[in-house]
């Protein structure tokens, strides 16, 4: 994905900011809040207590982080457009004083090394320009021993699940996300970057080139969601 690629992505994401959140949870049936909370169990036990939040989007993510009760949670997003809704949200829960969130690209995180305990993304890897540099990135950011998890769609392995998934994914998808949101688009780019991810393995062996210990894929639902996680090594 190039600069000019890059901008439409996060125009798209701007046009769809406002029914985000209801058609992520209808059209994962509600199945991406227990992936949260999932995500969120991965890093509880180095007790952060600074967590960056990677392509919040509406922060969920970062708001389902709340639970760890950390000083500090950070989000970063692209696209302005989700990030406004983000902070309504979090307004309303009073959540302001624990949770920021700054418009920034993956791929330049405007912090200095080690300024987070742990780091997570919520189904945004697929939408970095460039994922390996996003990856390093985090990375950097982290502190020594900081633990990473993401989450990301992924294609199921059962061959009868699959034909169904992807019918459900490039036929139905598309639209009920035009009904709700109006943008057929935004939902027909969802199928074919999921399509294009490089699931398990292959998404492992990009974390182990940025430098992270102990990278591991856990499949979730049938393999429809995938969890990785690894850790910053000691020095």
């Amino acid at each position: 994905m190039n600069d000019r690629e890059s901008r439409e992505n996060a125009a798209m994401f701007n046009d769809i900011a406002g029914s985000y959140d209801f058609l992520n949870h209808l059209l994962s049936l509600n199945f991406d809040k227990g992936w949260r909370r999932k995500a969120i169990r991965s890093i509880a036990s180095g007790k952060p207590r600074r967590i960056l939040d990677v392509a919040t989007g509406t922060a969920d993510m970062a708001i389902a982080a709340i639970k760890l009760n950390p000083d500090q949670i950070t989000g970063v997003d692209a696209s302005p457009g989700m990030l406004e809704v983000g902070r309504k949200k979090i307004k309303d829960r009073g959540l302001d004083e624990r949770i920021s969130l700054i418009e920034a690209v993956c791929e330049s995180l405007p912090f200095e090394e080690s300024s987070f305990d742990a780091a997570v993304v919520a189904f945004g890897v697929r939408n970095f320009t460039d994922p390996q540099l996003g990856l390093d990135e985090i990375y950097r950011v982290l502190s020594p021993g900081g633990k990473l998890a993401i989450l990301e769609f992924s294609l199921p392995d059962q061959k009868w699940l699959l034909t169904l998934y992807r019918f459900y994914f490039h036929h139905l998808l598309p639209l009920i996300g035009k009904w709700f949101s109006h943008d057929m688009a935004a939902y027909r780019y969802l199928p074919d970057s999921v399509e294009a991810f490089p699931k398990g393995p292959a998404f492992v062996e990009m974390l182990n080139h940025a430098g992270f210990a102990g990278s591991k894929y856990k499949p979730l639902t049938f393999g429809i969601c995938g969890l990785y996680t690894g850790i910053k090594k000691q020095p």
